[in-house]
């Protein structure tokens, strides 16, 4: 079997995989991204070179506590310490976002010591696939429509990225970290995935006529995120891999890498998007 049906196949099962876990039920969505996030765990370790044991134990412990501020709660003193909660894991989670621009753009830096190990784990790991299972809960519940729409902008971002990079990319992006990426295809997969907001929001939600201009926004804003901080997730883990000397995270994909090499974006967008919620919130 060659390399490109190797990646064809397991690419088509980790996306039906993906798609069928968060539409069977919460319970499915639960258990498939935790399990990814455990992965992603062990890939990272293996990177950054950390005790395994200890972070998977504290990457369960973390994502089984944040599981039920999901869901409405009936107790008033419940509801607050999930709002503190939170509210906490998401400053705690940006502030890292931006320890990470810095490790990214910081040329000098060749190795991360034990503290900021800790730091990229929790921050950059553990807490953002905290926010990618709250992102599709809303004042209705559990909507499926919005995390599968996040993953066909990243989808459609990449693929696009791909596409014009490789018939017009002549300009570099950031050759230091990532050789292939280019200015050009950069652009291009940012527009796709601007246009496929516009068409997501239109036809795959079907908002009232009264709602949809506020729909289009709030959807070409995502996109706009996805473009932009999936990029950029994508640099720094290729930073991280730099440094650890190797091509892919893990082999857990044949063709396509770890689990962490396909979540790099998501893990990075998904704070993003969940802060982008919370301001629309307060705005209206």
């Amino acid at each position: 079997m060659n390399d490109t049906l190797k990646r064809a196949i397991s690419g088509a099962i980790y996306v039906i995989l993906l798609i069928a876990s968060i539409l069977f039920s919460t319970e499915s969505f639960f258990i498939l991204f935790g399990i990814f996030l455990l992965i992603s765990v062990v890939e990272f370790c293996n990177l950054i070179q950390l005790n395994k044991i200890f972070s998977l134990i504290l990457a369960a412990v973390t994502y089984l506590l944040f599981y039920k501020t999901n869901f409405k709660q009936d107790n008033l003193l419940l509801i607050d310490v999930a709002h503190f909660a939170t509210l906490f894991a998401l400053t705690l989670t940006i502030l890292v976002s931006l320890k990470c621009l810095v490790f990214l753009f910081d040329d000098k830096q060749t190795t991360i010591n034990s503290l900021s190990k800790y730091a990229y784990l929790i921050g950059y790991i553990i807490l953002p696939f905290v926010f990618i299972t709250k992102i599709p809960f809303g004042e209705k519940g559990y909507n499926p429509k919005i995390i599968i729409s996040i993953f066909i902008l990243i989808w459609t971002n990449d693929t696009f990225a791909f596409i014009v990079g490789k018939s017009i990319g002549k300009r570099k992006l950031f050759e230091k970290v990532s050789p292939k990426k280019t200015i050009e295809g950069f652009i291009g997969g940012v527009l796709f995935a601007v246009m496929a907001s516009y068409i997501i929001s239109k036809y795959y939600f079907e908002p009232k006529e009264y709602y949809f201009k506020r729909s289009v926004f709030i959807w070409m804003t995502i996109a706009l995120i996805v473009g932009i901080f999936g990029t950029i997730g994508d640099l720094i883990e290729s930073k991280f891999k730099r440094i650890a000397g190797v091509k892919d995270s893990g082999t857990i994909m044949p063709g396509h890498g770890g689990i962490l090499d396909r979540l790099d974006s998501v893990i990075f967008v998904a704070p993003i998007v969940f802060l982008f919620y919370q301001i629309l919130n307060y705005v209206s």
